[in-house]
């Protein structure tokens, strides 16, 4: 399954019922006077957050929604049947936007969460609702109110507890495949990963999401390689992972690189806590790996991990550093629910 993680939409409630004109004529009954009906309201077009879903592929395949109409009153005070709401099913993370791009209509976070993104039409009045004492035979009706029609545009970002940065080629699939059960795909060469990937972790008897997107490079927030389209993923995220290549020369260099990026991108993102690791130890000499700690941290005036994904050094010790800030997270976000 392909990964797509924006799309176009256009949808249209559905128009309400007419109302109609009808007069009763029965058999011993000298006096009918007016019985038409009111028309049935239109379908609403409703975006519902279902979990399980991580990708917007369905919508390169249909980008048209229109909900039924309601249809028409009829004779005997039948009011026409109202139309089915038409459900546009969406995952976990998915923003909903105007036609602009920049008008949020809607942020689904929560698997079970609904949103009407148009309402349907009310329908129209039969002629019984315009008798009176004055006008006992009244031949007037009203049309249904016609739907809402608009397209919008539909921006995933996935829900995951932790990211991974770092320049091409840092280790960062490696990291995820040896810490989930998440097959990416791995190679010796840059841009490996040309989507993002999602990876369970299990540490501590407790699990977090943790998110891999495509390697940034200098100048991403300018379009260069694959530019920052995928740092949204990890916007959510409530701790970062920065892996740095132990086998380059400059790694200070490396880290200053992708911190320039996120600042471009979002000053926002660049608050958001941080682990800084010094990736591939298993191909370093303790002696390389102290003197290449010392001019990471002092580059990024944090602690180091030195960590090897293939031999597991300091792996756990860094899913465990990680998972205490995501509870901390955790904890703050449903304190105001228990209030």
């Amino acid at each position: 399954m392909k990964f797509l993680d924006e799309a176009k939409i256009y949808i249209r409630s559905g128009d309400g019922g007419n109302g109609c004109v009808s007069f009763r004529r029965e058999k011993f009954i000298p006096d009918g006077g007016p019985d038409g009906g009111n028309g049935g309201r239109g379908g609403d077009v409703i975006a519902q957050c279902i979990g399980g879903l991580n990708t917007l592929i369905d919508f390169r395949y249909q980008q048209h929604f229109k909900a039924k109409k309601g249809q028409h009153g009829m004779g005997s005070n039948c009011t026409g049947q109202s139309a089915d709401d038409l459900i546009i099913p969406l995952p976990v993370g998915t923003q909903i936007f105007t036609d602009d791009k920049e008008t949020l209509i809607a942020d689904l976070t929560a698997p079970g969460q609904r949103v009407i993104l148009a309402e349907g039409g009310k329908g129209g009045l039969g002629n019984q609702c315009f008798k009176s004492s004055t006008n006992q035979a009244p031949r007037t009706a009203t049309p249904g109110i016609e739907g809402q029609e608009q397209w919008l545009w539909l921006r995933l970002k996935l829900m995951s507890d932790a990211g991974l940065l770092g320049l091409p080629n840092a280790g960062k699939s490696t990291f995820l495949a040896a810490v989930s059960r998440a097959k990416p795909k791995i190679a010796d060469y840059p841009f490996t990963t040309l989507a993002p990937q999602l990876g369970v972790v299990y540490t501590g008897g407790k699990e977090f999401v943790l998110a891999d997107i495509p390697g940034l490079i200098e100048g991403a927030h300018e379009g260069v390689g694959l530019g920052l389209k995928f740092l949204g993923h990890v916007e959510r995220a409530g701790i970062l992972l920065h892996l740095v290549d132990g086998t380059q020369e400059e790694v200070g260099e490396a880290y200053k690189t992708i911190r320039r990026e996120l600042k471009a991108y979002s000053a926002e993102l660049s608050q958001t806590p941080e682990l800084v690791a010094l990736s591939k130890c298993d191909a370093l000499s303790d002696e390389e790996i102290k003197e290449k700690s010392q001019a990471l941290k002092k580059a990024s005036r944090k602690k180091v991990w030195p960590i090897s994904a293939v031999s597991g050094q300091g792996v756990q010790e860094v899913l465990r550093e990680m998972l205490k800030v995501i509870e901390a997270k955790r904890q703050e976000n449903a304190a105001p629910e228990r209030e």
